[in-house]
């Protein structure tokens, strides 16, 4: 390759001159709108200080114009009159370090539409600084709190910084009035309840983008789903629960998706609560027993095998341990909605250690608190601020495998549920695993670094940036190219409209990121005003019961029925056994008469007759008979006693 000439070297000094005229013309404009934010907050109680800050800014700007202009001026005919945008300049190596770089991918105006895009007439959160190569403080990204409500995504591999960007919503929110409640995962969101730990890295990092850290607690309720783990007892009742959800946890087809609810149905029309598992349980195990088939047929569409497929079903799923989800007292959505005393927004963290290997039954447990919200708050159209901003983590879980009709049930849970002033913001690893109809009413995102290893990645990668708005960026490099901590973001402004896309280095959260010790979640829980409502697990009358009763009774009715026809057939047998004894008896008799008359023939004597009759007397009784001898017998008696008169 040639040296450069004369005019080729001139060309680059004085492009490279442009370049820093360009970027020292976008700070002024930076920072004179970042004066006039302030002086506009602070009610124009510094209007003179502000005034100063911006005719010094108008001054920079007349400066670097002049500059600019006299640097083209230098410029050969032969070099194009206008420079290109900085991310194609060469950077001069003697150019000196400014907060946006040279070589940053924004050029001046692109800054300067980022700031007017990000700035905001009320509350707002802080989500960081802007990103030139080099942080510019001056130009901050917000989102408005306002437009919390309307939803959004946090979305990065694993290890870039989401759950950090998530406390730090978190703790803003709280900090502003705003209820929350979050999904700890792995247990380090714990750390929004304990002050952050300040080190040098932490200061320096948060200096350069303009954040005042300051250590901060949040007032924060440890939950726990199913009482597994150290949080107050979250439950569900199967009732409440519903066949649709639990059909996504129990993985069913669509048929037996439809058959649960046929099941759920019944129970609803015979008054059989579902409170637990294994009151469902006792439902199917009716149904499909000799006491229920009649009541089994009049359920349209319900098979014995379906019914035994669903049944087979709970079964393992109960084994599994997932039985001490559902039970009462049942949880209400409303106590996620509680504000401190002191105004500040209680941070609702449910702890799912315990279900680790159980993602479905957590995700799905997460729609059903979503849904429970949906179905008992009232209409409150468009407030200052939210009710209540709930995230979902591992959202990829929730959609996995899901039903028609179950994606429309969520579908029509995140776009009505704005109304009711709950902002869900899903957290996931790439918006492909969001399905598009939730994705298109997602206001805000927040997109941290993704991977291309794979050919799939590449696909969901390219798919990614497909769906933001036209920028100075080139996304498919950036994101694969952002830091920990950093992220490309565009958020929905006041007015209702996409703000400019922006490469974002987020605010450190202000609480500890790592978890907090074990000793203070214990006493936190403890001196909770919760655990006494829902710490205690009830077992009342319901299905199980009610069924188990029935069922003994009708076995009591039948034990009773065959005990009485046994004792029927035995009474039978014993009256046939009578009469056969009555008759061999009387059989008997007859064989005894006959040989009495025969022996009584062949002796010469009279047989017995059953008639009555005079007994002719034997000859020895005749003469002892006779008045004679008893006359004689009475004399001799007197004289022997000596009772005779004289």
């Amino acid at each position: 390759m040639s040296a450069p000439d004369d005019a080729e070297l001139a060309r680059l000094q004085a492009e490279a001159e442009a370049a820093e005229a360009a970027l020292k013309l976008a700070q002024a404009k930076a920072a004179l709108a970042a004066a006039q934010a302030a002086r506009a907050a602070a009610g124009g109680s510094e209007a003179d200080a502000g005034g100063s800050e911006a005719a010094a800014a108008d001054d920079a700007g007349a400066a670097d114009s002049e500059e600019k202009t006299d640097a083209e001026d230098d410029i050969p005919a032969s070099a194009p009159r206008n420079p290109p945008s900085p991310r194609n300049v060469t950077p001069d190596a003697e150019a000196p370090a400014s907060a946006a770089s040279p070589t940053g991918p924004l050029d001046a105006d692109e800054i300067a539409a980022v700031v007017a895009g990000y700035t905001f007439e009320g509350q707002t959160l802080d989500l960081g600084a802007l990103m030139n190569t080099e942080p510019v403080p001056a130009a901050q990204i917000r989102i408005p709190l306002a437009m919390m409500n309307r939803h959004g995504l946090v979305a990065g591999a694993t290890g870039t910084g989401k759950t950090r960007t998530l406390q730090g919503l978190a703790e803003q929110l709280a900090e502003k009035g705003v209820p929350v409640f979050a999904a700890d995962i792995k247990g380090d969101l714990s750390g929004v309840a304990t002050p952050g730990e300040p080190s040098d890295k932490l200061i320096a990092r948060t200096q350069a983008i303009g954040q005042d850290w300051t250590p901060t607690a949040s007032v924060t309720e440890y939950f726990a789903l199913g009482g597994i783990g150290k949080g107050v007892p979250v439950r569900a009742t199967v009732s409440g629960f519903g066949p649709l959800l639990l059909s996504k946890v129990l993985g069913l087809n669509a048929t037996q998706e439809s058959s649960l609810g046929l099941v759920f149905h019944y129970a609803d029309a015979n008054g059989l609560a579902l409170v637990d598992l294994s009151d469902l349980r006792a439902v199917l195990t009716y149904l499909t027993s000799d006491e229920g088939k009649a009541e089994l047929k009049t359920l349209g569409g319900l098979s014995a095998a379906t019914a035994g497929v669903i049944l087979r079903e709970l079964i393992t799923f109960a084994d599994d341990g997932a039985d001490v989800f559902f039970g009462e007292p049942e949880f209400d959505v409303r106590d996620f909605l509680r504000v401190a005393a002191d105004g500040r927004g209680v941070i609702s963290l449910l702890e799912v250690p315990g279900i680790a290997d159980k993602p479905a039954l957590f995700s799905t447990f997460l729609m059903y608190l979503l849904a429970e919200l949906f179905e008992i708050l009232p209409e409150v159209g468009d407030a200052d601020k939210p009710k209540l901003v709930f995230f979902f983590d591992e959202a990829h879980l929730l959609f996995k495998d899901a039903s028609k009709d179950f994606l429309a049930a969520i579908t029509q849970t995140v776009r009505l549920i704005r109304s009711k002033g709950v902002g869900v913001f899903f957290v996931t690893q790439t918006p492909k695993d969001v399905p598009s109809d939730v994705l298109a009413q997602l206001g805000s995102r927040v997109q941290h670094a993704l991977r291309a290893f794979t050919p799939d990645d590449a696909k969901a990668l390219r798919a990614t940036v497909g769906t933001y708005p036209k920028s100075g960026y080139d996304l498919e490099r950036v994101l694969q190219e952002l830091g920990t901590g950093e992220a490309i973001v565009t958020v929905m402004s006041e007015k209702g409209a996409p703000t400019p896309v922006a490469w974002t280095r987020l605010r450190a959260p202000q609480g500890l990121m790592s978890p907090t010790p074990d000793p203070d979640i214990e006493r936190a829980v403890h001196a909770s005003p919760l655990l006494a409502k829902y710490g205690t697990a009830i077992d009342r009358e319901s299905a199980r019961e009610i069924l188990t009763a029935k069922m003994n009774a009708a076995a009591e009715a039948e034990a009773a029925e065959e005990a009485a026809a046994a004792k029927a057939k035995a009474d039978a047998e014993y009256a046939t056994q009578q009469a056969a004894i009555a008759k061999a008896d009387a059989a008997a008799e007859r064989e005894r008469q006959k040989e009495y008359d025969r022996l009584m023939k062949a002796s010469g004597g009279t047989s017995r007759t059953r008639t009555t009759r005079k007994v002719e007397k034997s000859p020895l009784e005749q003469v002892l008979g006779s008045k004679a001898t008893q006359t004689i017998l009475t004399s001799v008696i007197r004289g022997m006693f000596g009772t005779g008169r004289r």
